[in-house]
């Protein structure tokens, strides 16, 4: 779905604009549900808010596939985002049964796990599309579906940390969360991803729409097939830099070391993405860029590791919303750039955003050294 939505949606008459606030509008939903199920999986436990999650999935999948015009296809999106925390409780699941040392080698499944949707789902979706843009919609619900079943059936129960008193962590006001700003090690961390995830949501969100304007495949502009095509490559990368090599490389290296790699090929991909004119060079920038996933494992257990035990499920909430904010200005912000014709500057742009955080990487390391 991922490449399939710009170009769906431009079907239905938006504009890149448009296309990002749909991402926008998604995410802004997500906003109000991330801590909000974070903190209740806290109390109630992962596995019911999972299932929770996955059902909105699948009930905006569907609603997606028949939508007749963009009104209908922004509802769908509102739908799934109001309960998308599906990624960050499936964290907290596994910080609930990893220990400590374990958790980048752990978090980096849920890596693989983006990969072989990377690898497969575009490409088999940029495929169907050539044939019915539904198609791919459906697939994704189906899919959903059996996530749904999988997780009723297959996921054990995991009982979240209590806390120094012994009893669960009950909701609170969302003030609080301000506290995790004031903890140095856990802001500067915190801090990091919302730099990464923004640059992310501009290249994710922006990316079909950009090869459309600027690459041509055998004389016609770049559709959902050849985008799909192009994920597909970022992800067999993906798998090779989060599966098992990434336990090996955390042993010799550091998450530190490894999370700083990642902000440094982030920058470097971007900016070759923003003067890429030809396949070749395309294909180096997909490679390039695939190894800034080694920031999403490594940085995410540096989080659960600087975030109180008893709180984990609320600190991961917390980035699923870092999350949403991120999707809820960079899309907009990235269609706007398109729209007008600034690829070089969308390019250039989400390099930036990458930079400042390779520089407070660099500088909260230095700290923790000197300490």
């Amino acid at each position: 779905m991922i490449p399939l939505l710009p170009f769906y949606a431009e079907k239905l008459g938006a504009t890149p604009f448009q296309v990002g606030w749909l991402v926008g509008a998604y995410a802004a939903c997500q906003l109000v549900s991330g801590p909000l199920l974070g903190r209740l999986s806290d109390s109630t436990g992962r596995k019911p808010l999972l299932l929770v999650s996955q059902a909105g999935t699948f009930i905006g999948f569907i609603i997606t596939a028949f939508a007749p015009n963009l009104i209908v296809l922004f509802l769908a999106r509102m739908i799934d985002g109001a309960t998308a925390g599906n990624l960050s409780l499936a964290q907290a699941y596994i910080s609930d049964i990893t220990k400590p040392e374990d958790r980048a080698k752990s978090f980096g499944v849920i890596g693989i796990a983006f990969g072989i949707g990377f690898l497969i789902g575009p490409a088999i979706s940029g495929i169907l599309a050539k044939s019915d843009y539904r198609y791919p919609v459906y697939m994704a619900a189906g899919l959903s579906a059996l996530s749904i079943i999988a997780t009723s059936v297959l996921l054990p129960k995991a009982e979240p940390a209590k806390n120094d008193q012994g009893r669960r962590l009950s909701l609170v006001a969302w003030g609080e969360y301000v506290k995790y700003f004031r903890d140095p090690q856990l802001a500067t961390r915190l801090w990091q991803f919302l730099c990464f995830i923004f640059a992310f949501s501009m290249f994710t969100s922006g990316f079909p729409l950009f090869a459309e304007r600027r690459l041509l495949w055998h004389g016609v502009p770049f559709g959902p097939e050849q985008t799909g095509f192009v994920y597909a490559w970022a992800g067999f990368l993906g798998i090779l830099t989060q599966g098992p090599a990434l336990g090996v490389l955390v042993k010799k290296f550091g998450e530190n070391a490894l999370n700083r790699v990642g902000f440094v090929a982030f920058t470097a991909g971007y900016t070759l993405l923003a003067f890429t004119f030809t396949i070749p060079v395309l294909v180096l920038t997909a490679t390039v860029t695939a190894f800034g996933n080694l920031i999403r494992p490594t940085l995410t257990s540096l989080i659960t590791k600087a975030a109180p035990k008893s709180e984990t499920g609320s600190v991961l909430g917390l980035q699923q919303s870092l999350t949403s904010v991120a999707q809820i200005v960079a899309p907009p912000f990235g269609g706007f750039l398109i729209q007008h014709g600034a690829l070089t500057t969308w390019g250039i742009a989400a390099a930036a955003v990458t930079a400042v955080g390779l520089v407070l990487a660099t500088r909260a390391d230095s700290s923790a050294a000197a300490s």
